[in-house]
């Protein structure tokens, strides 16, 4: 990466800095944090002193007003943490719920909340996915009816990330039922605590959790939305316009996964080669066996296709091109790299790769839920394929969906 020309000196000099914020703040408390299942809210302050909560947000409001790649860059340094519900915590926060407001938002609103979002003291939420409502997020059921000049949500949410912890919320809901799909519903700004909004539990999952995992470690919250009154000036960005908010939050939430995932395989491939460099087995050291050779060979190309992808999505989205069929192959590719690399280190390291005493196996787990978040694996390669024969149809050629203004 160091030697890509859009990598510039900002660039750099941020990643320095979220690099030695890692090493020096999270690295050392990661352990903890691990075995409890639960991030210091003292720790987001910090990082919103540090300027990190704000990248792409305006100065006026306390932001840098940074592009596409410095956000990415902080996903890539916060995955160099062992305990990745630090990373997912801010990023959801950062690159997932707060860009709603950043992009929608009018001035009010805008002067109202977002100094606390990028100062770390209010943390944010997107409160979309329901139990008939997952990735064809246009099956919403839950409704916001007019109540006077303010609304009225009634409804359910299911696999809320950030959900027991968040203050603000931007939450999806119908509002016209008889209007085209894409412009039937909008989404509101809901502040906690409020007694129409409740968090019915912290749905457990396959990742391996610790005791406190439900006070703050990226869990997924089911909750309850019951009589909950929303004043008409937090609705944001227009009514009839949550399809196309959602649609944006996704194809940059999907670059910060890229991201993450990458910084993970990264931090796995190293250890790996690390353990096989001092391991010897029957009067050989491991890193001297071909097979194993082989084995590192693959996760190094991997990651490097990895990376080519996400800097060629990102390139794109800061020119305002269309990045959806790059960003629906990338998100598949990227969940699947991952698996494959943290895999491969457990491997490589053996049953000491199966126990705890690492973090590879946590990681093992948390991984497993990339092939499912944002859009499962069966939905991007479905939209893929069709775009493959509408561009072939179109242009004769299929390069179009391949990447083929690249190369």
């Amino acid at each position: 990466m160091d030697d890509l020309p859009y990598l510039d000196e900002t660039h750099r000099l941020l990643r320095e800095t979220l690099r030695r914020f890692v090493e020096q703040e999270v690295v050392p408390a990661a352990d903890a944090w691990e075995r409890d299942g639960c991030v210091p809210r003292e720790m987001l302050r910090a990082m919103g002193r540090h300027g990190f909560l704000g990248l792409r947000a305006p100065e006026a409001y306390g932001g840098s007003a940074l592009d596409t790649l410095a956000s990415a860059l902080l996903a890539e340094e916060l995955g160099r943490s062992t305990y990745g519900g630090f990373a997912i915590t801010v990023l959801v926060h950062t690159d997932m719920a707060s860009p709603h407001l950043v992009n929608a938002g009018n001035e009010a609103q805008l002067e109202r909340w977002l100094p606390g979002i990028v100062a770390g003291e209010c943390i944010t939420a997107v409160a979309v996915t329901e139990p008939d409502a997952g990735s064809d997020v246009k099956g919403i059921r839950t409704r916001a009816l007019r109540d006077g000049g303010d609304w009225r949500l009634r409804g359910s949410k299911l696999y809320i990330t950030n959900g027991v912890h968040a203050d603000l919320y931007f939450v999806a809901a119908k509002t016209d039922p008889d209007a085209p799909r894409h412009q039937q519903f909008s989404t509101f700004i809901v502040e906690l605590p409020n007694p129409g909004y409740r968090i019915k539990r912290d749905i457990p999952t396959m990742a391996l959790e610790g005791p406190l995992s439900h006070i703050l470690g990226g869990g997924h919250s089911e909750i309850e939305i019951k009589d909950l009154e929303v004043p008409a000036e937090n609705l944001l960005g227009g009514e009839g316009n949550g399809f196309n908010m959602g649609q944006h939050r996704l194809a940059y939430g999907r670059l910060r996964h890229g991201m993450h995932n990458v910084a993970m395989a990264q931090r796995a491939l190293d250890m790996a080669t690390e353990h096989v460099t001092n391991r010897t087995t029957f009067g050989k050291k491991l890193d001297e066996r071909q097979a194993v050779q082989f084995m590192l060979a693959e996760c190094a190309s991997q990651l490097y296709i990895a990376r080519l992808m996400l800097m060629h999505i990102a390139y794109k989205a800061e020119n305002k091109l269309d990045i959806r069929q790059e960003n629906g192959i990338a998100k598949v590719f990227l969940a699947n790299m991952v698996h494959k690399v943290v895999d491969t280190a457990i491997q490589l390291h053996g049953a000491l790769g199966y126990s705890r005493d690492t973090p590879l196996a946590a990681w093992y787990t948390h991984i497993r839920s990339q092939r499912l978040v944002d859009g499962p694996d069966e939905v991007h390669r479905w939209t893929t394929g069709r775009n493959v024969i509408k561009a072939f149809k179109a242009t004769g050629t299929t390069a179009g969906a391949c990447g083929g203004d690249l190369l």
